[in-house]
């Protein structure tokens, strides 16, 4: 079969009148960058359509990869247990990634495939579906899971480490609080995994006072 080369940005595939649904329907087609020449299929966001929170990731991983769903391979099953000790029900809020195709690298007598961080150019031609699914779900408060989609939400020079855990407003998602992935928690060497984990979930506990005090920043 052909390769169909990319065109830039995912804005060339954004369907007329978008709902959440059509949009997921029009991003398995998307060729805005060169990433679903190798992926196993798009991965788009998933949960409420008037969800209070959205928390955005970087990309799906290998096991999101092979399932189609955000947030379902080891640093998923951190975040859900994070969600649950906030008291944070996952049902009823919004979870997608800047990036909605695996970037992956294979090398020799691994079996499987390993992550690899997105380019700029990719996740800037990504992220028009990101800007769709914010503004249809118009969520008071928008989470941002690593530095990719920090970045994505809130410019390129935006450092996680300076702000993490604050509210910091996006000129065009609102409000956002920035914090780690989850997979940097799992990542993280033993004796130091505690503090790490301990860290991660104060931030999603932070998520949990801003909603229960009506997007009111102290």
């Amino acid at each position: 079969m052909a390769r169909v080369a990319a065109t830039g940005s995912a804005a060339d595939f954004i369907p007329p009148r978008p709902t959440l649904p059509k949009l997921r329907r029009a991003a398995a087609g998307c060729r805005g960058c060169d990433l679903w020449v190798n992926a196993t299929q798009t991965v788009f966001g998933e949960g409420s359509a008037s969800a209070a929170a959205i928390f955005v990731g970087e990309q799906p991983g290998d096991m999101e990869d092979r399932m189609g769903r955000p947030f379902v391979g080891p640093a998923g099953k951190l975040f859900d247990e994070a969600l649950e000790t906030a008291g944070i029900d996952r049902d009823i809020v919004y979870v997608t990634n800047a990036v909605k195709h695996f970037r992956f690298v294979r090398r020799e007598l691994v079996k499987r495939r390993l992550h690899k961080k997105p380019s700029a150019a990719q996740v800037r031609a990504c992220r028009p579906w990101l800007e769709e699914e914010v503004r249809l779900v118009r969520p008071k408060l928008v989470v941002a899971l690593g530095s990719t989609a920090a970045q994505s939400l809130l410019g390129g020079s935006f450092r996680v480490t300076q702000h993490r855990g604050e509210v910091v407003i996006s000129d065009w998602a609102g409000p956002v609080i920035p914090t780690v992935h989850p997979s940097s928690v799992l990542r993280t060497p033993d004796k130091l995994r505690v503090e790490a984990r301990r860290d991660f979930f104060r931030d999603i506990a932070q998520v949990a006072n801003y909603l229960k005090q009506g997007g009111r920043t102290r």
